[in-house]
């Protein structure tokens, strides 16, 4: 059978094989168990708790509904080299690969990314900045403040960067990322800037706060598994990180709390690389992981928030609370601007590292 012909269905295949699923239903091209009976899908995911979680969510039922079998493989931390010596040689060794929003450009300027054929009417229910003519996000983070409970009772508890940058009134020992991302914002935001109103940064206010709370930074972090170290352990009592390493100290009995209140949010999706051979396969795929029943099964492995709000009519009260794209923690947040970044980032990380020995 040819390629073309292989290609070819009729609308009701498309339905015997959605199994409801209503992103799959409305993709324009996918085929029956029997023509994808011999294909497989290689998909790069960043490892640890994404790959049960994604399996559950994605991968497995995938396989049962079009018979194309899935394997996962951890990608390099920062894949976009990679990618596009993968693009370059014509060498595929995934077909789709997960990106946050900073990749997803620097890929995207270079011509890197296969277009993933959805629209927002193919999927309703997507947040905004979660679909691009290349690139579907499907999960947030956040980066947060969390504070230890037995250090500070809710009364008089930290709710805001300011109250981190306040010493006097909240004392305790404290942990900043010792990175420019984030941190920037925190200290404006820390000096009273709002959340419509960080972008474009700006960089001297952000200094000049930096200079008040630098002498009481106790620990400047530069690891996700050390900032969980840090607040699990009460060597520090208030640290800005990573809303899913903060989570994960609570789950494991640690009395942490979740500020959500000025955090920021950041993107992750999936991107196809340019020119692969299996690209109508890795779109088909795309799309079944924009349903929002699909991605409300990952939430049960990761604390991350899936990009379809309709995704929380399947995901029980008590688990949203620790989601960043539940409505109540959503709205006291903003988008982390990559656009602002990637232009920035090197001049922005050579003047932070200079400032930190400084």
């Amino acid at each position: 059978m040819t390629n073309d012909k292989r290609m070819l269905i009729d609308r009701r295949n498309l339905l015997k094989i959605g199994g409801g699923l209503g992103v799959a239903l409305a993709a324009p091209t996918i085929l029956t168990r029997t023509a994808w009976a011999n294909e497989q899908l290689i998909v790069a995911d960043p490892g640890g708790p994404y790959s049960p979680g994604y399996r559950k969510a994605f991968y497995d039922p995938f396989e049962k509904a079009t018979g194309i079998k899935v394997i996962n493989v951890a990608r390099d931390a920062e894949p976009t080299a990679q990618f596009r010596a993968m693009v370059e040689t014509q060498s595929y060794s995934w077909d789709v690969c997960t990106l946050t929003l900073s990749a997803r450009d620097i890929l995207e300027k270079r011509d890197l990314l296969e277009p993933i054929n959805l629209t927002a009417a193919d999927a309703p229910g997507l947040m905004p900045d979660s679909l691009t003519p290349v690139w579907l996000g499907i999960d947030v983070y956040s980066t947060i403040m969390a504070y230890r409970t037995d250090k500070f009772d809710a009364a008089k508890a930290p709710t805001s960067w300011a109250d981190f940058w306040n010493v006097e009134k909240f004392p305790g020992r404290r942990a900043l990322r010792k990175n420019p991302i984030d941190t920037l914002e925190q200290a404006l935001l820390a000096d009273g800037v709002t959340l419509d109103q960080l972008y474009p940064l700006d960089i001297e206010r952000a200094y000049a706060s930096l200079e008040k709370i630098k002498p009481h930074v106790d620990v400047w972090w530069t690891g996700g598994a050390q900032s969980s170290q840090l607040i699990q352990s009460g060597e520090v009592d208030l640290i800005a990180l990573w809303n899913a390493r903060a989570q994960a100290v609570i789950d494991g009995g640690a009395p942490v709390k979740i500020v959500w209140n000025q955090g920021l949010y950041s993107i992750e999706g999936w991107g196809i690389p340019k020119g692969s051979p299996r690209a109508e396969i890795a779109r088909q795929f795309v799309k079944f992981c924009a349903d929002p029943k699909q991605q409300a099964l990952f939430t049960e492995f990761l604390a991350y928030g899936p990009t379809n709000l309709k995704a929380y009519e399947n995901i029980p009260a008590e688990r949203a609370t620790a989601l960043p794209t539940s409505e109540a923690n959503l709205k006291l947040m903003t988008i982390a601007r990559e656009d602002w970044w990637s232009a920035h980032r090197s001049e922005m990380t050579e003047r932070f590292n200079a400032w930190i020995l400084g």
